[in-house]
């Protein structure tokens, strides 16, 4: 896992590499400049575009400034520095780079405070306005140069962060941040980066290596974390020989109503295709013939009303309640009843989690270690209405400790919270899945992998991140294409053969 920091936590990884690596602070920047060329180099490769650098007097500016020297370097020869002077101070490293660029035969145009802003007529600008530090929205000088440089509606590449932009907290609504193209972050993603906040700032992000200390990293235990490939293909466990049906568990999938089927055959698949020993589907008799045609392979449990053929509980090492399950008396009465008989992690999605936002107190009954699968509304529903992402991880680690259960909160990427207080973000998915019944593929990939005995937390990171990475592969490269959900549950042996290798 790559752990994410907060601000003040980066800030700590920056001093301890300057102190124990050791590294002057301004040859940590000077690598964290290279870096960023490098990769800019790879996105823009041709050099006669023109480059504006706009730089503040900080250290963010000061990688700037460093930035500007080292494509001047590289030959990109059409380069010019702004300098916003909207402040008397200047961090030393700023000092120092300023010092290096000065008879570089780059542009060099300082703008003072309360001055008219200047023309600009470069291809491609590079913010490095402000950086990580900031913790309060722009005003001033500063928030009207912002203002200008979106509105010129050029190629934006922001240093580390947009101006303007906050790296975690709550978002305030209608903040002036730089707009950016491409945002080229120093060692890790940043918290806010991944919830949805960021869209209109940052289009797309690239993370660049600078070297800090991965195992001091690693000991702050940051409560944010990055699931990464090869977290994958440790956790996947191999199909033994001589292994049979019995050996990778019995599902049960509590799901559908006459009109809902389909959420209940999605589901089914999704749990036989991800490797689950045994499949049965609890639904309604009008379902039998849907589900005899298209999944043979699923057995069946016959609902009639709120009456059904007696369950044997304890046959199942795994169940899901909710896809298509709707909102009536019955199914309220099968999940009180499905809470009563199963002590075991169980998974509860869609109107199972409706129904527990409309009778709150069965939160306390649900089995230790299960697992929650809302979308943003329903976990609104749930746990009260948020105004920002931010707020809604926060609810969601206080929730997820209160009651000892696992929360995945669907998204671009997809939150666990588990009971630790951990937040584990999953990097796999794309909008081309953005299409009915990736919900209930998810719930039946995640029920397979409970019932073949993974822990709840890792049924959720590794469910999370197969089902994306199975609506990748489907994808077109421009992500234009819609996927179905059908497709994905059907590629995700495909996917899960690749890490089991």
């Amino acid at each position: 896992m790559l752990p994410i920091l907060t601000s003040s936590q980066i800030r700590e990884a920056d001093a301890y590499t300057i102190t124990h690596e050791p590294i002057a602070s301004v040859y940590l920047m000077e690598r964290a400049a290279a870096a960023f060329v490098s990769c800019f180099i790879d996105q823009y490769p041709d050099k006669a575009k023109s480059i504006a650098v706009y730089c503040g007097t900080g250290n963010n500016g000061g990688d700037g400034l460093a930035i500007a020297r080292m494509l001047y370097r590289f030959s990109y020869q059409n380069i010019s520095v702004k300098i916003a002077r909207f402040s008397d101070r200047s961090t030393d490293d700023f000092i120092e780079n300023f010092k290096r660029i000065r008879h570089k035969g780059i542009e060099l145009l300082e703008i003072k405070t309360g001055e008219a802003l200047p023309a600009e007529n470069a291809d491609i600008i590079i913010d490095a306005l402000l950086g990580t530090g900031l913790n309060k929205p722009l005003h001033g000088d500063f928030e009207r140069l912002v203002k200008h440089l979106n509105d010129l509606s050029k190629t934006i590449v922001a240093v580390d962060v947009p101006t303007g932009f906050y790296c975690d907290g709550d978002i305030p609504t209608g903040i002036t941040a730089i707009q950016s193209n491409l945002t080229i972050t120093f060692q890790q993603p940043k918290v806010n980066f991944l919830l949805p906040e960021s869209a209109p700032y940052i289009e797309r992000f690239a993370v660049v290596d600078i070297g800090l200390d991965r195992g001091f990293i690693r000991r702050l235990n940051s409560a944010f974390q990055f699931t990464e490939e090869a977290d994958i293909g440790k956790m996947l466990k191999p199909r033994a020989a001589f292994s049979h049906k019995g050996t990778y568990g019995h599902a049960l999938i509590i799901a559908g109503q006459p009109e809902t089927m389909g959420a209940a055959l999605l589901c089914s698949s999704a749990c036989v295709h991800t490797g689950a020993g045994l499949t049965t589907a609890c639904i309604p008799e009008s379902g039998l013939t849907a589900l005899n045609s298209l999944m043979p392979e699923v057995m069946a449990i016959v609902r009639l009303g709120i009456k059904m053929m007696d369950i044997e509980w304890d046959t199942f090492s795994a169940i899901a309640i909710g896809p298509g399950l709707g909102m009536k008396r019955e199914a309220l009465t099968l999940l009180k009843e499905t809470f009563d008989k199963f002590n075991a992690p169980m998974v509860i999605d869609a109107d199972a989690l409706n129904l527990l936002a409309e009778n709150p107190e069965l939160l306390k009954k649900i089995p230790k270690g299960s697992i929650l699968t809302p979308h943003m509304k329903e976990f609104d529903r749930l746990f009260g209405e948020h105004k920002t992402w931010w707020a809604r991880l926060e609810t969601m680690r206080l929730k997820a400790k209160e009651y000892q259960l696992n929360i995945v909160l669907k998204n671009q990427y997809t939150v666990t919270g588990t009971p630790d207080g951990k937040l584990y973000f999953n990097p796999t998915g794309n909008p081309a899945m953005a299409s009915g019944g990736m919900g209930d593929v998810l719930t039946g990939v995640i029920t397979a992998l409970l019932a073949q005995k993974y822990s709840p937390e890792n049924a959720c990171i590794l469910g999370t991140y197969l089902h994306g990475k199975s609506g990748d592969d489907m994808a077109l490269p421009d992500k234009l294409a819609v996927v179905l959900a059908g497709q994905v549950a059907k590629h995700i042996p495909v996917v899960m053969a690749k890490y089991k290798a």
